[in-house]
C-alpha cells in the first residue's frame, strides 16, 4: 500500500453475523459477540494505518424491529464492547463519537458511551465513529429540520443554503467526506448509510461475514482502494495535468 494515498475516512457497513452464526449452527447473538472482535482488529488496524476517521454502521434506525431478544442482546455487547475497549481507546488516542437517535439508547448503553465520549474528546490519533441508531435519510431530515429553525429565527437566508452550509447541520460535519465504504457479506447495497457523505466514496462490497472479516481483508480493500483513478467529474486527462503541474 502507499501510506500517501490511504484513504482519510473509512465507513464499514458491518454484515452478516447473523448469517455467519446460522452458518456454523449457533444462535443469532453469538454471530454479533463474534462479529465484536472484528471490530477491536479493524480499529486497531486503522489506527495503526494513520486513517484519521472510521465509522462504523453498527445499529440502523431499522433494526429496532428486530425481535427484542435480539435488540436486547445486542444492546448488551454494546455496553460490553465500551466497557471493554476504553482503555484501548483512550491509550491509543482514539476519540469516539456517535451519530443517530442516541436518545432511543437504553441507558446501559448511553451511560458509558457518554463518559467514553467526553474521556476521549480531546484524543487526535483517529475518530472512531459508531453510527448507532442511525439512518442517512433520518438524518438528513434532521439537518432540514434544523435549517428550518434557523430560518424561522432569521439566522439563515435562502441564499445561504449550498452543499457546504448544510453540511454543517450534519452529525458528521466535523468529520472529512467518506472516501471509501466497505461492506461485508456480499451484499451490495448501502442501506441507507451515511447517504449524503457517500457521495464520492469508493465503495468496495466483499463476500467476507463480518465475523471472518480481519485486518489482512482491510488491507486489501485499501489496495483495491489505491488501484482506483478518484476523478471528482473531471477526465483522466485534466487529472493527468493536475498531476504534471504539481511536479
Amino acid at each position: 500500500m502507499e501510506p500517501a494515498n490511504l484513504p482519510r475516512h473509512v465507513g464499514i457497513i458491518m454484515d452478516g453475523n447473523g448469517r455467519w452464526a446460522e452458518r456454523h449452527g449457533k444462535p443469532r447473538l453469538e454471530g454479533h459477540r463474534a462479529g465484536s472482535e472484528s471490530v477491536r482488529d479493524i480499529t486497531r488496524a486503522a489506527r495503526q494505518l494513520g486513517i484519521e476517521a472510521l465509522t462504523l454502521y453498527a445499529f440502523s434506525s431499522q433494526n429496532w424491529s428486530r425481535p427484542p431478544e435480539e435488540v436486547a442482546g445486542l444492546m448488551q455487547l454494546l455496553r460490553e464492547y465500551l466497557i471493554d475497549e476504553r482503555s484501548e481507546i483512550l491509550d491509543n488516542q482514539i476519540r469516539l463519537e456517535a451519530i443517530g437517535d442516541i436518545d432511543k439508547l437504553p441507558t446501559l448503553v448511553t451511560e458509558p458511551l457518554t463518559e467514553l465520549r467526553a474521556a476521549s474528546a480531546h484524543n487526535r490519533g483517529m475518530t472512531l465513529t459508531l453510527a448507532l441508531s442511525y439512518g442517512g435519510r433520518e438524518s438528513i431530515a434532521r439537518a432540514v429540520r434544523a435549517a428550518v429553525r434557523d430560518a424561522a429565527a432569521g439566522t439563515l437566508k435562502e441564499s445561504e443554503v449550498d452543499v457546504e452550509r448544510f453540511n454543517r447541520y450534519l452529525p458528521t460535519s466535523s468529520l472529512p467526506p467518506v472516501d471509501l465504504l466497505i461492506r461485508t457479506s456480499g451484499e451490495q447495497r448501502i442501506s441507507n448509510f451515511l447517504l449524503w457523505e457517500l457521495a464520492y466514496a469508493e465503495l468496495i462490497f466483499i463476500d467476507v461475514q463480518w465475523p471472518e472479516f480481519r485486518r489482512n481483508h482491510l488491507y486489501e480493500c485499501l489496495e483495491t482502494y489505491q488501484a482506483r483513478e478518484r476523478r471528482f467529474g473531471k477526465t483522466s486527462a485534466q487529472l493527468a495535468a493536475d498531476s504534471d503541474s504539481d511536479v
